[in-house]
């Protein structure tokens, strides 16, 4: 988890929102990624669907089995519903996303019944510290906004 909240914090200093992930097989990291979305313009560069791409490609193959992939954030239904469909066997995850988490806060998609495969989770993994890193970037990014509206009324 300390390698992906590293990413995370990579994430935030090029303006994207903190995320980071790994993939881990038979005790070695095989894939990291960082949310990419606003320096690709993709809606689906998020850290978790990266670093799938970057497992599967070391694994030589979509069927990720064996493979637990660790993220500073519940994943997403994108993110979630790619992990089931690659057979993940594991998602460790830090912080809940009360917005749009997928294992639960909002939808139901790691490990939901109705599936073909159910991926085992572990969560709140130092979600205190990988919330720290969202609720800080969100903040200064407000603050940010405020000062630039201050700037343009004082004209």
């Amino acid at each position: 988890m300390r390698r992906a909240m590293a990413l995370a914090r990579a994430a935030g200093r090029r303006g994207e929102v903190p995320v980071g992930a790994v993939a881990v097989r038979h005790n070695q990291v095989i894939a990291a990624a960082s949310n990419r979305i606003e320096r690709s313009r993709d809606a689906t560069a998020h850290a978790e669907m990266l670093v799938l791409r970057r497992a599967a490609a070391v694994v030589g193959g979509w069927r990720l089995s064996g493979v637990t992939v660790v993220v500073t954030l519940e994943p997403c239904p994108m993110c979630a519903g790619a992990m089931v469909q690659a057979r993940v066997d594991r998602c460790v995850y830090g912080a809940r996303d009360p917005k749009k988490g997928a294992d639960g806060s909002v939808y139901d998609v790691l490990r939901n019944h109705a599936n073909n495969h159910r991926v085992d989770v572990t969560d709140g993994v130092l979600g205190a510290q990988c919330g720290l890193l969202l609720s800080d970037f969100f903040a200064a990014r407000r603050r940010a906004i405020r000062q630039r509206d201050m700037s343009a009324d004082a004209r």
